[in-house]
């Protein structure tokens, strides 16, 4: 369900035929897509775009009732654990929801990635950068 301003037109559609608890993965450039998952690539270089830069202009489009990472991200890149939470903190603060999160072994959260409307590939170098994010209802 839209909210703002996402200028990719891919990631825009995505998210406009999202419903509830749908799920768009926005990954680090060495995540794996599943055959048959769509794949937005956006990764141009090494960290660019970042994977903060997307997420943050995902979640201004999106409304998400629940986050799911990979648990290695809490000792592999506890710095990017820590963006995405203010991240996610920021989008509460705007939009007066608080999505649940929710941390699973990488191994299962590349499975669950198959189940996603598409995946996003950033140009993020950082371990476990990753997350699946669950659609919301806006009213």
């Amino acid at each position: 369900m839209k909210r703002g301003s996402l200028l990719n037109s891919e990631i825009s559609a995505v998210v406009a035929d999202m419903g509830h608890t749908d799920s768009l993965t926005i990954g680090d450039a060495g995540l794996p897509v599943p055959e048959g998952t769509g794949k937005i690539d956006l990764a141009v270089t090494r960290d660019i775009p970042r994977f903060k830069d997307v997420l943050s202009a995902v979640l201004d489009e999106l409304c998400i009732e629940k986050v799911v990472f990979a648990e290695e991200i809490r000792n592999a890149n506890p710095e990017g654990l820590e963006e995405i939470q203010d991240i996610l903190a920021q989008y509460e603060e705007r939009t007066g929801c608080k999505p649940a999160m929710a941390f699973i072994p990488h191994e299962e959260f590349k499975k669950l990635t198959s189940f996603s409307k598409a995946v996003v590939r950033t140009g993020e170098c950082s371990p476990y950068s990753n997350v699946i994010l669950y659609s919301g209802v806006n009213f």
